[in-house]
């Protein structure tokens, strides 16, 4: 007998548009393992007035309360950008959800954090529970959610007494970023649980943030009320049932004794996420300075980059001067500039210069792609006018990206902590070494001297001095001792972080229901 799972989650890279991070890869990955099993998949986002406008069907109109007063949405189902048997993606249209201004989905509330996120996704929440209740996707066997912006369908399976039966249906919840928790006040707010639902009674204990008594922490609930709770590679799992101890390392983000507790009653599980190895995007070998200046002047047409401009030129002077002169050495990262990814540049300005020194003296580069924090981008291009072996592409492409993880010879992951991680995975699959920190997924999956490096220590300072000696050991390594250098490139192409292997674990502690694994 087939089951039939609802994935619920902000973002769904299985079709167009609706991706921000990785958290799209695996709410796209996933299903296609659940398919693969003969069972059936059905995956729901918000619309953020925008998808649903292309290659979709309106299903029906779903009527639910929020704010104590009736609301009305619009369900579609959008065309997967592959279509595969078992799986059927859809979104929820209401007018009051909008595209943000991260990647057209959530949005940056600088002087409220998650004011608009949260009163988007609790309305989001309130549509599901009625569409589960009302049976538009016919008899759901489990539900999976995904990360703070769902949550709230826990809020309501357990205190709403009109979604009483979603308590009969088994809930997952994934931690794909825990220090990203939708903390927002209880009462006297716009966003806040009484104004959302203000006739639902419900226990403060059970919602509270322990560090703000007057606040609901969206992903304590997750975790409290789900059945099962996975986090996203074994080692992040146990890194966050201990006490952070900032900037030296980050782990439960106050949520610690929580998750120890979900521990205990058997219900916190950490399984790797995947990587796909078919259909892997082929590109042309040797023209990646040349796709890179392409792109830059597609880019310099634009009207959205003119603010840009001049950078954008000076970034493609930079490259044609190396695409003369070729480099002897390439070192990549391709990622979003935030505090999570590039800390330890941060923290010690001296660490980036001496990276840079270094590959000067092979006749090496460091070419980084990607956008973010304003302030992050602002240290890249300032130093990117200071080195001329640091190019920086503050902007995005597909294109280029898979080239960089075809086409360098070292790819650096500096993350000052990583729940799992997808692009050591994609560099190790084209047979690249990474060199990443010694935490969370990268722990699982980088092996020191094997399969690539990584740096560690007690302290920030131990750990940046770490990075530089284990990049440079890394360097001399290329150049000195060709046959040790293969030896890792082939150990990192053999990796299989496959799906296959990880939805076994999903159906076995997440989903308990067992299955032949798919050969």
């Amino acid at each position: 007998m087939k089951s039939k799972f609802l994935f619920v989650a902000a973002e769904n890279d299985a079709i167009p548009r609706c991706k921000a991070g990785g958290m799209g890869d695996v709410v796209r990955d996933v299903p296609r393992q659940i398919a693969a099993r003969g069972d059936e998949a059905i995956v729901i986002t918000p619309s953020y007035s925008r998808i649903h406008l292309q290659d979709s069907n309106r299903i029906s109109e779903i009527k639910f309360t929020f704010r104590g007063v009736p609301h009305t949405g619009e369900l579609y189902e959008v065309q997967g950008k592959k279509v595969i048997e078992g799986i059927r993606h859809f979104v929820f249209h209401h007018h009051d959800i909008k595209a943000g201004d991260i990647a057209h989905i959530y949005f940056n509330d600088a002087d409220q954090p998650f004011f608009t996120d949260a009163n988007i996704f609790s309305l989001f929440c309130s549509a599901v529970a009625a569409t589960i209740k009302d049976g538009v996707f016919g008899e759901i066997n489990f539900v999976h959610l995904h990360d703070w912006h769902t949550s709230m369908l826990l809020f309501l399976r357990e205190f709403d007494p009109e979604y009483k039966l979603l308590q009969s249906i088994r809930f997952v919840y994934s931690i794909h970023n825990l220090a990203i928790q939708g903390i927002r006040p209880f009462s006297n707010n716009y966003s806040s649980v009484d104004a959302f639902f203000p006739d639902v009674p419900y226990d403060h204990e059970v919602l509270i943030d322990r560090r703000y008594p007057d606040c609901i922490n969206l992903m304590a609930v997750g975790i409290r009320l789900a059945d099962a709770v996975h986090t996203v590679s074994p080692s992040y799992m146990e890194d966050i049932q201990k006490p952070s101890d900032p900037p030296h390392f980050i782990g439960g983000e106050g949520l610690e004794d929580d998750l120890k507790k979900a521990n205990q009653e058997n219900r916190l599980f950490g399984i790797l996420n995947g990587a796909n190895y078919t259909d892997i995007n082929s590109v042309e070998k040797g023209i990646l300075f040349r796709q890179c200046i392409r792109r830059l002047f597609r880019w310099l047409q634009e009207e959205n980059k003119d603010y840009k401009s001049h950078y954008l030129a000076h970034t493609g002077e930079k490259l044609t001067r190396w695409q003369q002169k070729q480099p002897d050495f390439i070192c990549s990262s391709v990622a979003r500039l935030t505090e999570q990814k590039f800390f330890f540049f941060r923290e010690n300005p001296d660490l980036l210069p001496a990276l840079m020194k270094k590959l000067e003296e092979v006749n090496g580069i460091y070419l980084l792609l990607g956008t973010g924090a304003p302030e992050y981008e602002t240290i890249f291009r300032e130093a990117s006018y200071q080195y001329k072996n640091l190019i920086f592409i503050n902007a995005q492409s597909e294109s280029v990206i898979d080239m960089l993880y075809q086409e360098s010879d070292l790819y650096l992951m500096p993350s000052q902590f990583e729940p799992c991680g997808i692009s050591q995975m994609l560099a190790m699959r084209n047979g690249q070494p990474c060199l990443v920190h010694n935490t969370g997924g990268l722990k699982d999956t980088v092996i020191h001297g094997v399969t690539g490096f990584s740096f560690d220590g007690e302290t920030t300072a131990e750990k940046t001095a770490d990075f530089l000696k284990q990049f440079s050991y890394a360097v001399d390594l290329f150049f000195q001792n060709k046959n040790a250098w293969k030896t890792i490139k082939q150990n990192a192409k053999k990796q299989r972080f496959t799906w296959d292997k990880s939805v076994d674990a999903y159906y076995e502690f997440l989903y308990k229901a067992k299955v032949d694994s798919v050969d």
